[in-house]
């Protein structure tokens, strides 16, 4: 049986843009796979049509292009990256003397979302888990007979510290009198940030784990003033976005196609410059009908010399569907979206560089194919 045409394989990996609508949006059964056409894995061909493609990097965000897989795997690494990554985070806060006016719950709540760094990311990964029963009664409930909380320990516990006061400056108390009310200028220790924090390493911690301090060094924690004292211990474990946000690695993590733009018709003169605005700057660009254009077998016949609009670069498209609000354009132009080409975008929070957490996504990822695997491979036997 023949294969499908190149028009066909063409229609199949575009989804449509509309004025109102989208099309061709719905999958087979099962994703790739068509009736009366051999679709068997191959990992050759699967090599040759997967790539990947970075567009930025920096050790806060990553833009890169996954291109050749379908949306059921670019999703799955997508809710990785958001909620199966470990990190560590602050969990307990155990108060030993607190006279700010922040109220020690509301002062655990800042503190547990200050993003941890661990220099030694490798070494986090052996890290035991830390097992803790639920408050609530009735998650209590469904937990196995068998369930033992996890005690503190230097496997599965790391220790912070935190202890700051505040207290007037030498000629803070003159400076007020003559009017000065800059708490900076007044005090000494008014502001308490989050490097202050200081990491009490247990046993073999320091050479595990390296040093662990928090991502960012001025996060501001309290504002105290003379005769306040915070005296804190706080215990931070290993965990994941799935329990609580503050273990995800990253700040944002999402996808989105790569458009297409396809000028069906000529556009010239003045509505190409009004082709243009209708996408952000750079998307469709003007250039003169030159005379190879203006052969009998284009539509650019007659025109030579005139300005048209054609495709520049549609990775930077937002595919606002403006040009087709203008009447002269909806006939003169189509648009869509390559069904299996994925502009990722991650931005890291700072425990991991943002390049690293596809990598990470993709371990995870094949740690639960691995898991899926074996787990039939019990049943049929």
């Amino acid at each position: 049986m023949p294969g499908p045409s190149q028009n066909e394989l063409d229609r199949r990996k575009r989804v449509g843009v509309n004025k109102h609508t989208v099309s061709n949006v719905s999958s087979t059964d099962f994703p790739g796979h068509y009736p009366g056409e051999d679709h068997s894995f191959n990992i050759n061909q699967f090599i040759k049509n997967c790539s990947i493609q970075f567009h930025q990097r920096s050790s806060s965000q990553s833009v890169f292009s996954l291109v050749g897989i379908d949306t059921s795997i670019a999703n799955a690494l997508r809710r990785i990256l958001l909620s199966e990554i470990p990190t560590l985070a602050i969990e307990d806060v155990f108060v030993y003397n607190n006279t700010s006016i922040i109220a020690d719950e509301v002062l655990a709540h800042r503190l547990g979302l200050i993003p941890i760094r661990v220099a030694n990311v490798e070494g986090l990964k052996s890290m035991q888990w830390y097992f803790k029963r639920p408050s609530d009664e009735a998650e209590q409930a469904e937990l196995p007979e068998n369930f033992q909380e996890s005690i503190p320990t230097a496997d599965n516990c790391v220790v912070l510290t935190l202890k700051a006061s505040c207290s007037w400056r030498n000629d803070g108390k003159k400076q007020w009198e003559q009017g000065e009310r800059e708490p900076t200028r007044l005090y000494e220790g008014s502001n308490v940030y989050a490097h202050q924090l200081e990491f009490d390493g247990h046993g073999s911690q320091p050479d595990i784990l390296g040093n662990v301090e928090p991502v960012n060094p001025d996060i501001l924690v309290a504002k105290m003033r003379p005769g306040q004292i915070l005296d804190l211990r706080l215990h931070c474990y290993k965990g994941i976005g799935k329990d609580h946000a503050k273990f995800s690695p990253v700040a944002t993590a999402s996808y989105r196609l790569l458009p297409i733009i396809d000028i069906l018709q000529p556009v010239l003169g003045q509505e190409a410059r009004k082709f243009a605005r209708c996408f952000p700057k750079g998307v469709i660009g003007i250039e003169t009908v030159s005379a190879a254009d203006a052969s009998e077998d284009s539509g650019y016949a007659g025109h030579e010399g005139e300005e048209k609009a054609v495709v520049k670069n549609t990775f930077n498209d937002t595919v606002s569907r403006e040009c087709l609000r203008h009447d002269e354009f909806k006939d003169k132009v189509r648009l869509g979206r390559v069904r299996d080409h994925f502009i990722f975008s991650v931005e890291s929070t700072g425990q991991f560089e943002s390049a690293d957490l596809f990598v990470e996504a993709v371990k995870v990822l094949k740690g639960k194919c691995a898991r899926f695997r074996w787990n039939l491979q019990q049943l049929i036997r």
